[in-house]
């Protein structure tokens, strides 16, 4: 990803800002490019890892069946899902370029682009409420009933997508593509927390913020402290899993993209640094 120009507000307003990523460890350089073009200082602390499913049996299974004509749809919900289809393409000798009949619907522009650039096929439908319930919304309007949809998704996806394009007659196979477990390595966070060191945590996903929590006690850190720093959102599926927990969300991005959520930290900072010089204005 080439890193976009920050306008002056956005750039002064992160500098110098120290930012967690919470990203796997092969997402985060990309968001740390962004954020270092943008002047902030980004701290590496993973809170989940993306792997291939136990037994990619049921998967391959299914993109075989997909590269002979058995679905008329190829629904994919997230980039992870996206390369892991890739991954396993490649590994059956499958050129992609035999899914090309289905009609691809994407959760968002991410997603799409990602299609683009692993696969080299092109989108049919990608909402602009991105999540599981716009890309429904959206699908509901174009999916026959009878017509067969291929659904590769994390072991951890919510059944959102599969029942509402059910309850329209749609045939749709849920499958495994990868799972989602805790990460590890990165920066000694409960250290940064307990001095004071960071400005925001970013959370792009529900079970980030929940490895994050857990990583914390796991690690001798007080998961409390998380309410002293921006916590930032991607989304509000993300959002409500922070509230749901008993924290806020300073900052939720609705467009599900980095550069998003990197406009929507710059914002918050460029908010608060106002009101601090309004409160420190010093009135003749």
């Amino acid at each position: 990803m080439t890193p976009t120009t920050p306008s002056f507000v956005h750039s002064s307003a992160l500098q110098g800002r120290r930012i967690v990523i919470t990203q796997a460890t092969h997402q985060a350089p990309a968001f740390a490019t962004l954020l270092e073009h943008w002047g902030a200082v980004p701290l590496l602390y993973p809170c989940i890892a993306i792997q291939s499913p136990g037994d990619p049996t049921p998967l391959d299974s299914s993109l075989r069946l997909a590269a002979q004509g058995g679905f008329d749809w190829l629904v994919l919900t997230s980039a992870n899902a996206v390369r892991i289809v890739a991954q396993r393409l490649a590994a059956l000798a499958i050129a992609p370029r035999r899914l090309s009949a289905l009609r691809i619907a994407v959760v968002g522009a991410a997603t799409a682009r990602c299609v683009q650039e692993e696969l080299g096929l092109e989108v049919a439908v990608a909402p602009q409420e991105e999540v599981a319930e716009g890309l429904a919304d959206a699908l509901e309007a174009v999916v026959r009933p009878g017509e067969r949809i291929l659904l590769p998704q994390s072991a951890l996806a919510r059944d959102v997508l599969r029942k509402r394009l059910t309850a329209i007659g749609a045939s749709v196979h849920p499958v495994v593509a990868y799972e989602t477990v805790r990460g590890e390595g990165g920066v000694d966070l409960p250290h940064l927390l307990a001095q004071r060191q960071v400005d925001a945590v970013t959370l792009a996903s529900a079970s980030a913020f929940r490895f994050l929590l857990e990583r914390l006690t796991n690690e001798g850190g007080e998961p409390a402290r998380l309410h002293s720093v921006c916590l930032a959102c991607i989304g509000p599926i993300t959002a409500r899993a922070v509230q749901e927990a008993g924290f806020i969300p300073a900052v939720i991005s609705m467009q599900q993209s980095l550069e998003g959520l990197a406009t929507a930290l710059a914002d918050y900072f460029a908010r608060a640094d106002w009101h601090s010089s309004q409160q420190t204005q010093v009135i003749p």
